[in-house]
């Protein structure tokens, strides 16, 4: 019965991590809870994975990346190689994904993504390309990267944590290196050869509804004495000035926007248009910006506002919300001018869309806002970064600092958990990121995750649960003898990867594929390692953190993904199957 309630809880969990209707920590705490009343753990037992020296490492590696990111070095580190770039697509590309991926084996994969891409967007505009062409094998390089070392990644570390527990020996922190620069190289090869040719190019322009890539949707009042009263839609000025228009809104009645239509006093039109364009109506009378408008009426000095586009992350407040349920205006002194999401046109109101990771925001407001809520991780901002020389300075020591602490504890010098937290330390002593803002760039949610994922594998092994569905995987497969068995939950793990967090599916499954391993007198740390590869490596959709970023910016589609990211992800996935058995033999 006990067996039966952890195996009935599991599955809950993983329905409800694929929904993302609740918070996954506030879904690992209540699993916590559930099998304690149970009497299945003891209270010391439930949260003995918190005490892991594995969370003080992935929160100072968080801490560490923050404090690089507010003093500018990962900026500088994107525009560095973004200048490098340049020559044919394909070497533009190799040479991308390389230098992403090698910067990636040691920083988190998001962080990585969030500080190339306003660098790489700018390249592609300076080469005349679509962006489309450029982000993804960004976002999938920085992915593989993180194969490369144990702290590339938050699931490398969180297995490593979890097979040590187990008896199992922890992970070097250069142990997967051989095998992660071939899965990155494999990986750019695979891009450049075939998937390039796949990759969409969203300017060759689209029919419909659709808008351009770059243009934005905004709202526009037509004033007092404008010129473009009584003028028709087709022959406007809108159309002098490249808009299209989406919408009419007149006295609270939303009216189609036909060809013939008149423009009239006091109406408000959709439209959709590029940036440029976008800040010129700022300076043609008889049309403005609603947002421009409300906050002149307010009594607000629009004179010096700063306005930059931003991404919103995945861990943004924002997400699911619309502009006027996060009363964001008032919150964050910031105002929201235009919106763009993939590659479709929204025709509603600015202020009811209900928000997505990964939309792109037109903002204006003061630069201090923007570096606020960038801080925060509520955005990415893609344009006009600001930083002081003295910044810099101070970020280029932690970025030494950091260094330090890999070599020292790759060496076993000082312990990894002790060495990170040296350099977190030494980025809150120096001011190179408040306390405050490191609090805030620490992923609870995850931490708290992996803490309590590791108390739920003890009462699996406890109660036989981990035996049982081990039994049924291997009863299946073991006929087809152990690589087949093996390829079972590398597959597993690859699916559970696309409605799950990549950490959330390794835990999930590594209880399951470690008892098998142990009832096939198989080498355990052989099946952990390819658990936690096969979690890093599914770009099979666009719902990994690091593709999320780059969805919007890029216009792309869902079966992008799928046709560019599937077939990366088959290729991936058997060269995991292929070497890990070579560098980590099965029969132990």
């Amino acid at each position: 019965m006990e067996a039966c309630l952890v195996i009935g809880l599991l599955l809950v969990a993983v329905v409800i991590f694929s929904t993302e209707k609740v918070s996954v920590d506030i879904v690992t705490l209540s699993m916590l809870c559930v099998l304690v009343l149970a009497g299945i753990l003891k209270v010391d037992e439930a949260f003995a994975g918190f005490s892991n020296d594995v969370i003080v490492m992935l929160a100072s590696i968080f801490v560490i990346g923050a404090a690089m990111r507010e003093t500018g070095v990962l900026d500088a580190m994107g525009t560095l190689v973004s200048r490098g770039l340049s020559g044919r697509p394909a070497r533009l590309t190799t040479v991308m994904m390389a230098g992403v991926g090698g910067v990636s084996a040691f920083m988190n994969n998001t962080t990585v993504t969030a500080m190339f891409l306003g660098p790489v967007m700018g390249l592609a505009r300076s080469i005349k390309i679509s962006p489309s062409r450029l982000l993804m094998p960004l976002s999938f390089a920085s992915i593989l990267g993180g194969t490369c070392t144990l702290i590339g990644t938050s699931t490398n570390v969180a297995v490593s944590g979890y097979l040590k527990k187990n008896g199992l020996g922890e992970i070097g922190m250069f142990e997967m290196t051989p095998i992660g620069l071939v899965i990155l190289a494999s990986g750019i090869l695979y891009m450049v050869v075939i998937g390039m040719k796949m990759l969409p190019d969203r300017d060759t322009g689209e029919q419909g509804d659709t808008i351009s890539p770059r243009e934005y949707l905004a709202e526009v009042v037509i004033l007092e004495n404008s010129p473009l009263i009584g003028q028709e839609i087709y022959s406007s000025d809108f159309s002098v000035l490249e808009f299209q228009v989406l919408k009419i809104v007149r006295h609270g009645t939303g009216l189609a926007a036909t060809p013939h239509e008149k423009l009239a006093q006091g109406d408000l039109v959709l439209v959709a248009g590029k940036v440029e364009n976008l800040m010129k109506i700022k300076k043609i009378e008889g049309i403005d910006i609603l947002e421009d408008l409300n906050l002149r009426s307010s009594g607000i000095d629009m004179k010096e506002a700063h306005v930059a586009e931003v991404v919103l992350t995945p861990r943004s407040g924002l997400i699911g919300r619309t502009l006027k349920e996060a009363n964001f205006r008032q919150r964050s002194g910031l105002s929201v001018l235009a919106i763009m999401r993939g590659d479709r046109s929204m025709a509603d109101h600015l202020g009811d869309i209900r928000l997505k990771a990964g939309d792109l925001l037109l903002l204006q407001g003061p630069y201090e806002r923007f570096k606020s809520f960038e801080e925060q991780s509520e955005m990415v901002v893609i344009t006009d970064h600001h930083y002081s020389t003295a910044d810099r300075r101070k970020g280029m020591l932690v970025l030494a600092a950091f260094a330090a602490a890999v070599v020292a504890s790759s060496f076993g010098l000082i312990p990894a958990a002790i060495a990170m937290l040296l350099a977190a330390l030494l980025a809150v002593v120096t001011r190179c990121i408040s306390l405050e803002t490191a609090y805030e760039n620490i992923d609870w949610r995850l931490l708290i995750l992996i803490g309590g994922m590791t108390a739920f594998g003890q009462a699996m092994s406890r109660t036989g649960a981990d035996n049982m569905l081990a039994g049924l995987i291997t009863g299946l497969l073991q006929p087809y003898g152990p690589m087949a068995v093996l390829a079972g939950f590398c597959v597993l793990t690859v699916l559970l990867t696309q409605p799950m967090s990549n950490a959330a599916a390794a835990l999930v499954v590594l209880p399951v594929a470690l008892q098998a391993a142990e009832n096939l007198h198989l080498n355990a740390h052989t099946f952990g390692i390819a658990i936690m590869l096969s979690a890093s490596i599914s770009v099979l959709t666009p719902f990994e953190p690091s593709c999320i970023l780059v969805y919007g910016p890029g216009k792309y589609r869902f079966s992008d993904f799928l046709k560019v990211g599937g077939g990366l992800t088959l290729v991936m996935l058997a060269i995991v199957l292929a070497l890990v058995p070579v560098f980590w033999p099965l029969k132990s």
